[in-house]
């Protein structure tokens, strides 16, 4: 396996791994939520947005290869 097929491997398993800590997090801003901590909820929102925008560098990295 050449460098480039192992880095597009690990690409897709990043951005799989990186799918559930999203939802995980999002899972957990709406517990924070419900319990009327709204700083935190906040924060891990934008954590799970963060998340997102390596997913797009993630897929971009992909394209290129």
């Amino acid at each position: 396996m050449t460098d480039a097929e192992k880095l597009k491997h690990l690409l897709k398993h990043w951005i799989e791994h990186n799918d559930a800590h999203i939802k995980n997090y999002s899972e957990w801003a709406s517990k924070a939520d419900s319990a009327g901590n709204k700083e935190l909820s906040g924060i891990l929102k934008q954590v799970a947005d963060e998340s997102e925008k390596l997913n797009g560098l993630f897929n971009k990295a992909l394209e290129i290869i």
